[in-house]
């Protein structure tokens, strides 16, 4: 037998009220409910976060981050059927908060030795290599953040409209000019 907490109230699976809820219950239901998410989900969660900041290890924090604020909110949350959608969404709005934290510690960073390029400029320079990941982290934000989640985390047009809260017609828009932009990008590599 399941029992959900709904605002605080009790119910079984049927909706009816349950007498004195079992908090024990409650909670290894929905560790349970966080693993099975966890399992299935994790490595594309973080691919998501990686290919928006372009940094494996702070998107898997990024994804922990995510997984453990699920946790703590877990009996707030109203729909656990939404408990994927809503982590797609805390993962893409932890990676923008990184990224603009990132932002303020460049700019605040001391230039580096004009005699000898950093060991980040070395890593950078790997990363960049790739014609398409230079394409795509040339884009803004937005189309960057429609295509990694539209080809490479494979969702639909609505599943994307809901993690960057935006409309289906505004995830069409971005997803056709950063494909036209990427399209220009790469020609002119070539």
């Amino acid at each position: 037998r399941r029992t959900f907490v709904i605002n605080a109230v009790a119910t079984d699976s049927r909706g009816r009220l349950v007498t004195a809820p079992n908090r024990a219950a409650t909670q290894r239901d929905a560790d349970e409910a966080l693993v099975a998410l966890y399992t299935a989900h994790y490595y594309s969660l973080v691919r998501i976060a990686t290919l928006l900041l372009r940094d494996q290890a702070a998107a898997e924090d990024v994804v922990q981050d995510a997984f453990v604020a699920m946790h703590s909110s877990w009996r707030r949350l109203r729909d656990p059927e939404a408990a994927l959608a809503y982590l797609r969404q805390a993962v893409v709005n932890r990676s923008r908060s990184r990224l603009r934290h990132l932002k303020v510690v460049d700019r605040k960073a001391p230039p580096p030795m004009p005699d000898m390029p950093s060991a980040e400029h070395f890593a950078l320079h790997e990363v960049e290599r790739s014609g398409v990941m230079a394409a795509l982290a040339a884009l803004p934000r937005r189309q960057r953040e429609v295509l990694v989640l539209r080809y490479y985390a494979d969702l639909s047009e609505s599943q994307i409209a809901d993690a960057l809260q935006i409309s289906n017609g505004a995830v069409k828009s971005h997803a056709s000019r950063g494909i036209a932009a990427l399209r220009d990008s790469l020609e002119s590599l070539s």
